[in-house]
């Protein structure tokens, strides 16, 4: 069975050309690759976790007072069997929260990206939390930078297209399953809507994505990779040459179902204002244009939310 590669990021500096080549072609295969030589302190992702699993044991009470109803869950709480995933019949067995970019409240985009929350009941949640979200940020912007390189854009191309992006990072809290039959893997079959989403560990198996010959391939890291995947905007920024590929969390078998299981997925966005319409590098006889009408990142954003029942 074929596997999604481990690319250490580091042969970006060191071993330019080839690396771009077989990052591509990754992403071209699967849509999904898994990146180490990050950087990213392993105790820097543990400090976040244990800031995450610390609200996440919270009373419910607590917790939602930083649920804020009719906001698509942009910023805070969100709780459990709330998000769906697109014509998945059963709700998500999940919690999340999320965090967002920091802003100028002056800023052009103030009006269509909320201020953070943060609980007060975990101090040290804002310190630990929005280290990761900027980690993150930078990881990921380095790897657009490679992706670019793959289909003939600068290398800086997205540099002014992210630099005020509405990227969240969401800690997700899966309970232990308990009780008789569960109607749902943990989260439905989806494809995310971002441009790419950086996965940081996961405490328990579950990730599996689609492969092109139908089948569901099981993602597992080793070390520090971090597992990284396209989005629906770049997919459709590139024409569909990066896809977009679908991919769930199932329910472990066995014991394991009766742990909680918790993941903190990035998900890198673009500028609210950028528009999506397919690059002319990705369009060609072979591959003419998928789109007739262009759209920007926020109009995009908030089509796909009414989708998974979120606004």
């Amino acid at each position: 069975m074929k596997n999604v590669p481990t690319l250490d990021i580091r042969r970006f500096d060191t071993d330019r050309d080839a690396f771009v080549a077989e990052l591509g072609a990754a992403y071209r295969e699967f849509g999904f690759c898994c990146i180490s030589g990050h950087g990213i302190a392993h105790e820097r992702i543990e400090h976040a976790y244990d800031v995450f699993q610390r609200f996440f044991a919270l009373p419910e009470d607590v917790k939602m007072k930083y649920h804020v109803p009719g906001t698509g869950g942009a910023r805070g709480y969100t709780p459990f069997k709330v998000e769906t995933a697109k014509d998945s019949q059963y709700p998500d067995l999940k919690e999340f929260w999320h965090i967002g970019r920091e802003i100028d409240p002056d800023s052009k985009f103030a009006d269509t990206m909320a201020p953070n929350l943060w609980p007060a009941e975990v101090p040290d949640f804002k310190q630990h939390g929005y280290a990761l979200y900027e980690a993150l940020d930078q990881l990921g912007a380095r790897v657009l930078r490679a992706l670019a390189l793959h289909i003939d854009l600068p290398e800086t191309y997205f540099e002014d297209k992210i630099d005020q992006g509405n990227s969240i990072l969401r800690p997700i809290h899966y309970p232990p399953i308990e009780g008789g039959d569960v109607p749902n893997v943990r989260a439905g079959a989806h494809e995310d809507i971002n441009f790419i989403t950086l996965l940081v560990g996961a405490s328990a198996a579950g990730l599996e994505v689609f492969t092109r010959e139908g089948e569901w391939l099981p993602i597992t890291t080793t070390g520090d990779a971090i597992v990284v995947n396209i989005g629906d905007m770049l997919q459709r920024l590139t024409n569909h040459v990066y896809p977009s590929t679908t991919h769930r969390v199932v329910n472990p078998p066995g014991a394991d179902a009766r742990k909680p299981r918790y993941s903190v997925p990035f998900f890198l966005h673009p500028n609210p204002d950028v528009v999506l319409d397919p690059v002319p590098q990705c369009v060609s006889a072979d591959n003419p244009s998928r789109y007739d009408t262009s759209i920007t990142s926020h109009e995009y954003l908030q089509q796909r939310l009414r989708e998974i029942r979120l606004i």
